[in-house]
């Protein structure tokens, strides 16, 4: 589906897809994987997305991209990290569960292909369609990814200080929402076990 129409970029120079047919009903209701049902359910979520408006859409994919940046930035998306993020898309994007989870594992895709080269620009871009306090938003969100697993390692907290940058993010709102995950930071959590206290 031409990665999702340029991932709810919706390409116009791309002929329409076909209207989805409706997906047969299946035995507890989970189609198999791989399966035509499979396909056709999927199809039908991609219609529902795509449907959405043009600005609404482009807000939603880059929401969802610079999560999934945060979540890579050791290279690794965990099933915590990815709960979180569709928890969040849940959140703010007004999406149902099977949408929320498309978008997530497509943000994961590009996040892991594109990464490098679409970062600055994707991040550039929500800041130029969203208000200072969407980005301050957006910048937890990726905090709270980070600290899935009860750690925020120095290459995490260097990506989102970096997107930060990026969104600008003034200094005194990054430090502040950054002492909200101060002990999960993982050089608050090696001073305390130096000292032999309690990691958090």
């Amino acid at each position: 589906m031409a990665h999702f129409h340029r991932f709810l970029g919706h390409d116009h120079d791309e002929a329409p897809a076909p209207p989805a047919q409706p997906a047969p009903p299946v035995a507890g209701g989970v189609p198999a994987a791989g399966s035509d049902i499979e396909t056709a359910t999927v199809r039908q979520i991609v219609a529902r997305l795509e449907a959405l408006p043009r600005e609404e859409a482009r807000y939603l994919a880059s929401f969802a991209y610079v999560m999934s940046r945060a979540a890579n930035a050791d290279l690794d998306i965990s099933a915590e990290e990815t709960a979180v993020m569709e928890q969040f898309v849940l959140q703010h994007g007004g999406l149902d569960d099977a949408q929320a989870i498309l978008v997530v594992e497509m943000a994961k895709i590009q996040a892991r292909t594109q990464g490098g080269t679409e970062d600055y620009v994707v991040t550039r871009e929500f800041r130029e369609i969203s208000t200072p306090e969407q980005r301050k938003q957006l910048l937890r969100c990726c905090f709270a990814i980070e600290a899935a697993d009860g750690t925020i390692s120095a290459e995490e907290a260097s990506i989102s200080n970096q997107i930060a940058r990026e969104l600008d993010v003034e200094a005194n709102d990054l430090n502040a929402i950054r002492d909200e995950y101060h002990e999960q930071l993982s050089s608050v959590q090696a001073l305390r076990r130096a000292a032999g206290g309690p990691t958090g």
